[in-house]
């Protein structure tokens, strides 16, 4: 799946860096991309993101510290 995924991004990336050498379509494709980056939508793919790796921020941070013998009850917390 995430093969996949960066094949696709790729792709899209090439494309689009690509698609410079033609002046119009790298015009539309920059407008596409500037109303996909101001959509709702978009706010909320980052926001769940960042949630995704917040989370396993916190899940390794929590693994390394039980691993080293610390239950988040030290002297720091």
């Amino acid at each position: 799946m995430r093969f996949r995924l960066g094949v696709t991004l790729g792709l899209a990336v090439g494309y689009y860096v690509g698609a410079m050498a033609g002046r119009e379509r790298y015009e539309q494709l920059n407008t596409w991309l500037t109303r996909a980056r101001r959509s709702d939508t978009m706010d909320l793919v980052g926001d769940k993101a960042k949630a995704v790796v917040d989370l396993t921020w916190e899940r390794a941070r929590d693994l390394v510290g039980s691993r080293a013998g610390t239950n988040g009850s030290g002297p720091d917390h």
